[in-house]
């Protein structure tokens, strides 16, 4: 069970689905078109008008994970939609060395001054949620509010019970050396679609996450993975001050009691933290049930 799931982490956000909010009763032009920032880390595209949202992907997503949200989304706010470099078919540049999470959030905090965005609200998938919490804790002015969908505070729960860094390190490694070794060869269809049948419930969601997971950079993959996998923030959680919406999923997988056990556990010293749970769900919420999801980030952004 442990190695299926340190396998599964490597399919960890490859894609979210095709989800509209609401749209209001009279709608607001057309955003105008987007500009790219490029930066080391990070590739963000910026869009529409109005109050800063950033959108942080997870694990081998690449920013069109959101498509489905945009049309709307971008006529009331001004969107950042990030992409770690490697994760949509694009040049890693300095992701191919270790420091990828360090990096990222040192080009979101420098995204953040340069665009003037200080206090914007933060929404994170997985990885994405973990780099949300990472950034509220080395730069505590950066975002106003966050929304993690289905992430941790240390993966390590998901393995071990009160695991540590030093009890997961070494099957860490020995997954990162694996999926590393897997670049420049096409993923075998059998393991995509474990990797997709584990995150997600519905046949549909499946195939949109195996299509994600063949386009993405497996070195940066594993080197991302492995430092998500070494890196334990439930030591700082009382220090996170920001408000915090948590979505995660129950299912006949995950039954909510024990769903509700081991996420209200894992953020119980966090201050200020909204727990919204969405049944019949795997991991990518926002595939398998797109209306709550929807409509949970509604509320988060009102």
């Amino acid at each position: 069970m442990i190695v299926r799931l340190l396998f599964a982490a490597a399919a960890l956000a490859v894609t979210v689905p095709a989800v509209l909010l609401p749209v209001p009763a009279h709608s607001a032009p057309a955003p105008a078109a987007a500009r790219l920032i490029q930066m080391d880390h990070i590739s963000v595209e910026v869009v529409g008008e109005g109050p800063a949202v950033i959108l942080v992907p997870g694990l081998s997503s690449p920013r069109a994970v959101w498509d489905g949200v945009m049309p709307e989304f971008a006529r009331g706010h001004r969107v950042y939609r990030v992409q770690v470099n490697g994760f949509g078919g694009d040049d890693p540049r300095a992701n191919l060395a270790p420091g990828v999470l360090d990096g990222i959030v040192a080009d979101l905090h420098r995204l953040i001054a340069d665009e003037k965005i200080a206090g914007a609200a933060m929404v994170g998938h997985s990885m994405g949620g973990f780099l949300g919490l990472m950034i509220a804790r080395a730069h505590p002015g950066d975002i106003g509010r966050l929304m993690i969908v289905d992430s941790l505070p240390y993966i390590g729960a998901l393995f071990v019970p009160n695991a540590t860094v030093a009890m997961v390190e070494p099957q860490a490694k020995v997954m990162r050396d694996q999926i590393a070794a897997t670049h420049g060869t096409p993923l075998p269809d059998q393991a995509v679609q474990a990797m997709a049948s584990a995150n997600a419930l519905k046949p549909e969601s499946q195939a949109k996450i195996a299509g994600w997971t063949r386009n993405v950079d497996m070195r940066v993959v594993a080197e991302a993975m492995y430092e998500v996998m070494t890196t334990d923030l439930r030591g700082d959680m009382a220090g996170i001050g920001v408000p915090v919406t948590l979505l995660y999923p129950s299912s006949a997988m995950l039954p909510k009691e024990r769903a509700d056990a081991l996420y209200r556990g894992e953020y119980a010293k966090a201050p200020h933290v909204a727990f919204v749970n969405v049944a019949d769900s795997g991991h990518f919420i926002m595939l398998d049930q797109p209306e709550a999801f929807a409509a949970a980030l509604t509320a988060f952004l009102k």
